[in-house]
């Protein structure tokens, strides 16, 4: 089993429909048509939605990606109309909310990665391929590879993996023509953040992009180049051959795997509450990637 420990019911605000709920965000449509994101603290980890929220985490999420979107602007169109509170809503929305435009999403996960770890190391050791492509031979965990590579992903329901799927597969189900586009722009927004990233002490290892189209225009949306959807390493502390530290829920990860938590990942039961101290290490580490790549302080 997984997905929601314990799923939150939506909050009703005047003058919005709830859409969906997502393992972080809240999906509302408001009169004009527009969409309505909500990041919550929600935190998930081996396929389930955890009861213990991080705080801060959901208004990191949002204005990191504003942040990001800004420095995006010339290479890629964003979906962010404003980052106004809906009259009526709660004041918890201040700082986590994105009205944005309604797209035609892609239905492909675009994942660019520039270092290998995860599920490319592991499709590496079997097969010496990611997503149908053939790496050099000697790479080990954490290996850069020679140059950013696109490795596609379906979409997977809150509970389930997101399976990679081969570029072959995604101009099957999109096109030869949108393919080609969505991996010519993953690649070189990625390039444009790894350097960015690169500039303040850190490694943007891999990360995952969501595009749709407004009319006939490529739009990127949902969020960008967060500790969810990306891994960041400190490039002082690189080290191939092992696990990297990274800002994210790592100590959540440990946490929940160490013999302290009691849980059987293998099980069908839900993983318990998080203990204060993994609880704030982990808002630290979200709070840190925020400052070292905007260089402002969150406080």
């Amino acid at each position: 089993m997984s997905g929601f420990v314990e799923k939150p019911e939506p909050i009703q605000v005047p003058g919005l429909v709830h859409l969906h709920t997502g393992k972080v965000r809240e999906l509302y449509r408001n009169e004009a048509g527009d969409l309505v994101m909500v990041a919550s603290d929600r935190l998930s980890a081996y396929d389930w939605v955890l009861p213990t929220e991080i705080p801060d985490k959901g208004r990191v999420l949002t204005q990191l990606s504003l942040w990001w979107f800004d420095r995006l602007a010339d290479l890629i169109p964003h979906h962010v109309i404003s980052a106004d509170v809906p009259e009526g809503a709660p004041d918890d929305w201040a700082g986590r909310t994105l009205v944005c435009k309604s797209l035609r999403m892609v239905p492909v996960e675009c994942v660019a990665r520039g270092y290998l770890t995860g599920s490319g190391l592991a499709e590496y050791d079997e097969t010496r391929t990611v997503c149908g492509l053939t790496l050099p031979e000697g790479l080990i965990d954490g290996s850069e590879l020679p140059g950013p590579i696109f490795t596609p992903a379906a979409k997977a329901e809150v509970g389930e993996h997101d399976e990679n799927v081969s570029y072959e597969e995604v101009a099957r189900q999109v096109g030869a023509e949108t393919a080609a586009q969505l991996r010519q722009t993953t690649i070189a927004v990625y390039s444009r953040a790894r350097d960015i990233a690169r500039e303040r002490g850190i490694i943007l290892a891999d990360t995952k992009f969501e595009f749709g189209f407004d009319g006939e225009e490529l739009v990127l949306g949902d969020e960008v180049l967060t500790p969810d959807s990306s891994r960041f390493w400190p490039s002082d502390e690189w080290q191939p051959g092992r696990a990297q530290p990274s800002f994210d829920k790592q100590f959540v990860r440990n946490w929940l795997t160490s013999a302290e938590s009691g849980w059987d990942r293998a099980s069908e039961q839900p993983p318990p509450p998080l203990p204060g101290q993994v609880v704030e290490a982990t808002r630290a580490k979200y709070v840190e990637a925020y400052e070292r790549l905007t260089g402002m302080s969150w406080s």
